[in-house]
């Protein structure tokens, strides 16, 4: 079931996910060469606490950590860990905040030192894929036709999007109604009203669009080793259009 929220439910989780936006700000100039994924979660989580809300992945069935720190190879849902970052390195981070009764959720791709120019590509395309979904995310279009854009800008590219996890509806829950692809039919799909709520997250990999996953449980990383990229924003439809909850 889709739930709709109110203006005043969006405002609540606005403020949410600017905690996220600011926590971005905060944690860029730490990712460089020598600092442990370890290191970034550990700050994570002090500076989610010091501003009035909970790290919402940690304890998540059973989730470890705050922070989903995924490099290189890694696509989503990398355990932090003792691992220092060297330079040439892509890291995304995902996280989510749980703050006054609502869920934000966001997800971002840093390089670490001087990267390769591929590895720049990748992640052009892939923001660049997720504003382009967002830019069809108004009332009145259909929920595929976010997933039709976000995948017309990646395989233009030669990439390919992750099949395997997709964007979902966020509010009180985590993870609500409608689950998002990141790749479908234009003018198919639920019909997009004003007070949905959505986290809008392409997943695209340098080659193959296939993943396995590690014997931790939980990391996800390209079946053929290729890099991968991340971003997200939660969103809400509004009568003025999209409403990227998770920027400043």
């Amino acid at each position: 079931m889709i739930i709709l929220k109110s203006p005043q439910e969006i405002a609540i989780m606005r403020e949410g996910n600017r905690i996220l936006a600011r926590l971005f700000e905060h944690l860029a100039p730490l990712i460089q060469p020598g600092i442990t994924t370890a290191e970034l979660d550990k700050e994570a989580e002090l500076f989610i606490r010091s501003h009035n809300a909970a790290p919402a992945f940690k304890g998540y069935r059973g989730y470890p950590a705050t922070l989903c720190t995924s490099v290189n190879e890694e696509v989503i849902h990398g355990i932090p860990s003792p691992r220092r970052l060297v330079s040439g390195d892509i890291i995304s981070i995902d996280v989510g905040a749980l703050h006054d009764g609502f869920y934000s959720d966001s997800a971002r791709t840093f390089a670490v030192g001087g990267v390769s120019k591929k590895a720049l590509h990748l992640m052009e395309v892939t923001e660049k894929a997720l504003h382009e979904g967002i830019g069809r995310a108004s009332a009145g279009n259909h929920l595929h036709d976010i997933s039709a854009a976000i995948q017309k800008v990646v395989e233009s590219a030669g990439f390919h999007v992750v099949r395997e996890f997709v964007g979902h509806g966020i509010g009180r829950i985590l993870h609500e109604d409608p689950q998002l692809p990141n790749y479908g039919k234009k003018g198919t799909g639920p019909l997009l009203q004003e007070g949905m709520t959505l986290a809008i997250e392409p997943m695209v990999n340098e080659g193959t669009w296939k993943v396995s996953i590690l014997g931790d449980g939980w990391t996800a990383v390209t079946a053929d080793g290729s890099l991968s990229a991340h971003f997200e924003h939660s969103v809400a439809i509004t009568a003025n259009g999209p409403l990227i909850l998770s920027a400043l």
